[in-house]
């Protein structure tokens, strides 16, 4: 496994560049993407207009292609601002390639089965899809092929994505992410750390902490949570921390659980430090004042642009990346007090 490298550009540089790794090559194809398309007001279900016709294809950055539809289906929770940032993306791509995007999402995973049947029925161009839970989702998926409806994943499902069919897939290695993570807890000197998982079997989560215990010398506790109750989260964390005085780094999987953490360490009277995978504006902050220690950034929004416009680019171009075989890879990067002020403009405005 390789190690965390810094991606810092010219001494002259601003700021110091967000830390990269990767495990295997790295593909990042953004077709197009333009400054407006960052700008975009942002809606709830669709995205894309028509552009001037021109002969090159592209007018004003924005393609002039036969409007398609794609459906994406996710297992967002309500209320997580990560998601939002995935729908910006995906509302970026769709602006840009004149798409129809319908987003639907259920972290529950019957119910979220439930809307990719929907999206089939409603015989898009395209579905893109999130697999937290791939054998609920495997009936589905099945469908679409049947149906002639290619589907591409994003997110979560990075070790079952090729085996279930899909065209390509948009996201991090979330085990690669989780030792990357260990080995920073062994860097800080951690002894005794606290992995909190917001949502009880989702494979994406499971396989961040796992990791972490592969590369962390210092003992490896999970604590599973409810994160759709902001109260009983951080209560539960609370009550973990009263009771074991020995957990020195609690580890969360998202930004507002590692906010309602940090409440959870005061409120326990606890020394106990925080660190998380997953970044937002006010994560940002955080990482600024100290009361987080890092973040784990995996880029939701480009999960969400390049879900969309690779799509399009399949239908109108016959174009797949990742040579059909290997993910495109969108993280893992450290975020650090050293470095935040490198994404601290783009967080601000909800992209990053």
């Amino acid at each position: 496994m390789s190690s965390p490298i810094s991606s810092r550009g010219n001494q002259d540089d601003q700021h110091a560049r967000p830390q990269r790794l990767s495990r295997h090559r790295t593909f990042a194809i953004v077709a197009g993407l333009v400054v407006a398309a960052l700008t975009l007001a942002a809606c709830s279900g669709s995205g894309g207009k028509n552009a001037e016709t021109q002969g090159s294809g592209v007018a004003a950055g924005q393609a002039d292609t036969p409007r398609m539809k794609i459906i994406m289906v996710t297992h967002a929770p309500a209320g997580d601002t990560f998601w939002d940032i995935v729908q910006k993306g995906a509302q970026a791509a769709a602006a840009k390639d004149n798409v129809d995007l319908t987003y639907t999402a259920d972290p529950d995973a019957p119910k979220q089965a439930a809307l990719l049947q929907n999206a089939i029925d409603q015989k898009p161009d395209g579905i893109a899809l999130t697999m937290p839970n791939p054998d609920a989702l495997a009936d589905g998926v099945g469908k679409a092929k049947a149906a002639g409806i290619p589907v591409v994943g994003l997110n979560a499902g990075v070790d079952q994505w090729k085996q279930m069919g899909l065209l390509e897939y948009f996201g991090q290695d979330e085990s690669v992410a989780g030792q990357a993570f260990g080995n920073q807890l062994d860097k800080a000197g951690a002894k005794h750390a606290l992995c909190v998982i917001q949502t009880q079997g989702q494979i994406q989560l499971e396989a961040r902490c796992n990791g972490v215990k592969q590369t962390f010398q210092g003992q490896t506790e999970v604590l599973n949570v409810n994160g759709e109750d902001q109260s009983s989260t951080q209560s539960t964390i609370q009550a973990k921390l009263q009771q074991d005085r020995s957990i020195d780094y609690v580890v969360t999987l998202g930004a507002p659980i590692a906010l309602l953490a940090v409440k959870s360490v005061q409120g326990a009277g606890s020394s106990a430090k925080v660190a998380t995978f997953d970044l937002n504006k006010s994560l940002v902050a955080a990482i600024k004042d100290g009361s987080i220690q890092w973040a784990v950034d995996q880029q939701p929004f480009l999960q969400g642009y390049l879900a969309v416009d690779s799509l399009w680019l399949d239908k109108y171009n016959g174009n797949y990346s990742g040579g059909g075989t290997a993910p495109v890879l969108t993280g893992p990067a450290f975020i650090t007090k050293d470095n935040v002020d490198s994404v601290a403009t783009y967080a601000d405005r909800g992209t990053r």
